[in-house]
């Protein structure tokens, strides 16, 4: 079973077309189809700070089930965002880290924070206890 993303679906589309629509080809589609989703920028945040096993992503992310997480870490792998190394031993260790295109959206993601945080602060709110 080959799963492919969609992004992945997007980019074959605009390989049939003979013309590309205003909407075909659209920078917001693609950051959405790339990183939307509940949980894709959670598990991207736990990888800032270095490679991290599935294990501990699991950990970190008590809410997410395991099979939403493998169906994630698979779909950033596609993308090229996540890399997943596999060590030959035995137990089998497998780790993920960000790839190029993955460290790139440290950034924008630290915007969206900021973000957050003036909002939960909106109206001279106090701040929330958050773990993050």
């Amino acid at each position: 079973m080959n799963k492919v993303t969609k992004q992945q679906q997007a980019e074959a589309g605009w390989q049939t077309l003979t013309e590309l629509g205003p909407f075909d080809f659209c920078p917001v589609r693609t950051t959405l189809n790339v990183l939307g989703g509940k949980w894709k920028l959670l598990i991207l945040s736990n990888l800032f700070s270095g490679a991290r096993r599935y294990g501990e992503l699991r950990r970190l992310l008590p809410e997410i089930t395991e099979k939403m997480l493998i169906q994630e870490l698979r779909e950033l792998e596609l993308d090229g965002v996540v890399a997943r190394t596999v060590y030959q031993q035995v137990p089998p260790r497998v780790e993920y880290t960000l790839t190029e295109q993955g460290q790139q959206v440290e950034p924008l993601l630290g915007a969206l924070v900021k973000w957050g945080e003036g909002y939960l602060l909106r109206d001279g709110r106090t701040r929330p206890n958050c773990p993050s």
